[in-house]
């Protein structure tokens, strides 16, 4: 593995990560793609982003975040060893954990849902009324 552009301390906890999930630098095959998107031409003409798969599990993982190759090579291992944890734990990742939050706040409620909702208001709206204080007749 080439030098990353980041800090030694990374590097070990990088690759005592792909050690523990047991993925080899032998195992991985690595391409390096043009990239696109933001950036300008500068993206456009290089070949920063970097696929990579796992040979032995067909894992794959294309990452673009960053211009420079090297920073991208690293993101791409870290992100290939969040998807082997997640397939060897069964856990999900926290980006996963997270869409799928937004998704069920998204979620439009089901008419059952939204009559139990209205009702719920509507007997909350009678309580405060009966608090109210009766207004004095003339």
């Amino acid at each position: 593995m080439s030098p990353f552009p980041v800090s030694p301390a990374k590097k070990a906890q990088l690759l005592k990560r792909m050690t523990r999930l047991g993925i080899r630098e032998t195992d991985l095959e690595e391409k390096f793609i043009r990239g696109g998107g933001p950036g300008g031409q500068k993206v456009n003409k290089t070949s920063s982003t970097v696929y990579l798969r796992h040979i032995p599990t067909g894992l794959e993982v294309k990452c673009a975040r960053e211009r420079s190759q090297s920073m991208n090579r690293f993101l791409a291992r870290r992100e290939l060893c969040e998807k082997m944890a997640e397939k060897v734990r069964g856990e999900k990742s926290k980006r996963q954990q997270e869409r799928e939050k937004i998704r069920r706040q998204k979620r439009r409620r089901s008419r059952r849902q939204t009559a139990i909702m209205l009702d719920a208001k509507k007997k909350h709206g009678a309580k405060k009324a009966l608090r109210k204080k009766p207004e004095p007749d003339d």
